[in-house]
Order: C-alpha cells, then sequence, then structure tokens
C-alpha cells in the first residue's frame, strides 16, 4: 500500500482497512511513519524483507514517480495506479521501467467501495 496514510478519510487509509478486511496481507509504504492501523509500516517497498505481489499507488503524480523505479526493482508483478496517482506521464514512465499498470482503483477492484470506510 504505496502512500498509506494514518488519516483515515485518506484513500490510502481506506484502502490499507478494505484490503486487510477482504483478507488481504497488507505492507503500509510511508517514508516517515513507523506503523499505519497497528501494521508496521516501511519507508519503501525495497526496505520490506519478503516478496510483494501487488502494489497499490496512493499518491498524487509528481510523488508516484519516484516510487515506480522501486517497484520496478522489487520485482512486483502488479501495479495499480489509482486515481490522482494516474495521469499520462506516470502511466508512461511505468511502461518505460517495464511495468504494466493497471489504472483503476484498487478498492473497486477488490469489489469493495470507499464510500464504506
Amino acid at each position: 500500500m504505496i502512500g498509506a496514510s494514518r488519516d483515515r478519510r485518506k484513500f490510502g487509509n481506506k484502502a490499507l482497512r478494505a484490503f486487510r478486511e477482504q483478507g488481504f496481507t497488507v505492507v503500509p509504504i510511508h517514508p516517515t511513519e513507523a506503523d499505519v492501523e497497528g501494521e508496521k509500516a516501511y519507508a519503501s517497498v525495497l526496505d520490506y524483507p519478503g516478496t510483494i505481489d501487488e502494489a497499490t499507488v496512493y499518491l498524487h503524480a509528481e510523488a508516484s514517480l519516484p516510487v515506480l523505479g522501486e517497484v520496478a526493482q522489487k520485482g512486483i508483478p502488479v501495479l495499480w495506479l489509482n486515481p490522482g496517482a494516474d495521469e499520462p506521464h506516470v502511466i508512461a514512465r511505468a511502461h518505460a521501467l517495464g511495468l504494466k499498470p493497471r489504472v483503476a482503483c484498487s478498492i473497486l477492484a477488490i469489489g469493495d467501495s470507499p464510500i464504506n470506510y
């Protein structure tokens, strides 16, 4: 969960709670938080010691650009670019790095809605 937030009004927090409620293991990524919603947070996907199957980005477009290289380096096979992170230049950069982004709301994709959180 790249862009995980402690602020329960933000989508980076709503998504974390939605995915966890659906039974997913969530890994909050935040550059300065030690934990989010009781889950240990990591400054970067590269800091997480295990494998990550999917990354969902809840950052504005300019903040999304630097993390794309980290996602590629970590070898994360599925990348979601949520509204706000889905600007054309971000999508183009993801493709240039060999990523195949899914451009959609990942909360809706798991069959839930942000309004529930």
